[in-house]
């Protein structure tokens, strides 16, 4: 069966995840870490993409955004790829690819899944044990929607400023959502989606979306159709 195209769309917002092959260290000191987000900061300048929140971890990175032109999505992410990688080799003394393969990455429904996705990338290096508090991992967008500092890489969403009219209410309701984990069902939901391209939202979303995009939305029934019997002579 051909793999599906991946789904990009302009104007919605995208949850992207890239991994290392055999999940291998791509980040291993700051100045590594200091290119990547120079290379995302090239991509935010140029209008390529609205950075809502993002993590870098030792052998992945999360990006959660807006595209201008979801057509330029999957040559932004390849630009971006290629220059860490060629970086990193220099830097290294290495040849070959970093990457596990092509990115994942879904469309999500903002009013319903972008705060949960927000939480999930954020507090990513408390699952994996690395912090005990997501704001004191330096390399995510955490510290910035806490209001402990100002990224500038960040494009805050509409579905941010509406957690409160101020910015100290926005961060005071945010602080008290990551509080509470994410449950199993929604951590599944959304590695569920990512890795497969299936689209987070309300059937309504997922009609307006199928409108835009010829690409499906959803999983083909598993198994053979169903014959359907001969009408009686």
């Amino acid at each position: 069966m051909a793999r599906l195209a991946r789904l990009a769309v302009s104007g919605c917002v995208h949850h992207i995840v890239q991994r290392a092959v055999d999940r291998r260290p791509i980040f291993t000191d700051a100045a590594d870490i200091g290119r990547m987000l120079a290379d995302l900061a090239a991509l935010c300048r140029d209008g390529a993409l609205a950075l809502h929140a993002y993590v870098l971890m030792p052998d992945h990175f999360h990006l959660l955004l807006t595209p201008a032109d979801g057509q330029e999505l999957g040559r932004a992410m390849q630009s971006l790829g290629r220059r860490y990688v060629r970086w990193f080799n220099q830097r290294c003394g290495r040849s070959g690819t970093l990457w596990e393969g092509r990115y994942r990455s879904t469309v999500l429904q903002p009013e319903h899944h972008l705060i949960d996705l927000m939480r999930y990338i954020e507090c990513n290096p408390v699952r994996a044990g690395i912090v005990a508090e997501a704001a004191a991992y330096p390399w995510s967008s955490m510290a910035h929607h806490l209001g402990l500092r100002i990224d500038p890489l960040v494009t805050d969403h509409a579905q941010f400023w509406a957690l409160g009219n101020t910015p100290f209410e926005r961060q005071a309701q945010y602080r008290r959502a990551c509080a509470t984990p994410l449950d199993a069902a929604a951590l599944a939901q959304i590695r569920d989606a990512t890795l497969h391209g299936w689209p987070l939202g309300a059937p309504a979303f997922l009609t307006a979306l199928a409108a835009r995009t010829p690409r499906r939305l959803v999983r083909m029934p598993v198994g053979r159709p169903r014959k359907q019997l001969a009408p009686a002579a």
